[in-house]
C-alpha cells in the first residue's frame, strides 16, 4: 500500500503534467498555425522549417506529457484522497414551532 506522502506526491504530479500538457497543446496550436503562415507567405524558407522544428518538438513533448498522465492516472485509481479531518457528526438543529 502506498503511503500517504506518496499519493501526495503523485497527486502533485498529476495536478503538475496537466498544466504543461495544457501548455504544450497551446505551443502545438501556436506553432501548427505559424508554420502554416509561413509556409503560406514563404515557402521552404529557414523561417518555415524553424517553425516546423518546433512544432515538431512540442508535438513529441505533449504526447510524453499525456502519455506519463496516463501512466500515473492508471498507476493510482481515482481513490477519495482525504486531506482533512473527518467532520464531527452535526448537532441536531431544534426548530423553533
Amino acid at each position: 500500500m502506498a503511503s500517504t506522502t506518496d499519493r501526495i506526491n503523485s497527486l502533485r504530479a498529476v495536478r503538475q503534467l496537466r498544466r504543461v500538457r495544457t501548455f504544450y497543446a497551446v505551443g502545438v496550436l501556436v506553432w501548427a498555425a505559424s508554420t502554416a503562415w509561413t509556409g503560406w507567405q514563404i515557402p521552404g524558407s529557414r523561417q518555415m522549417w524553424v517553425s516546423a522544428l518546433l512544432l515538431a518538438i512540442f508535438t513529441g513533448l505533449l504526447f510524453a506529457a499525456s502519455l506519463w498522465l496516463q501512466r500515473l492516472q492508471t498507476v493510482n485509481p481515482a481513490e477519495p484522497a482525504h486531506h482533512a479531518a473527518p467532520r464531527r457528526a452535526a448537532r441536531p438543529r431544534h426548530v423553533h414551532a
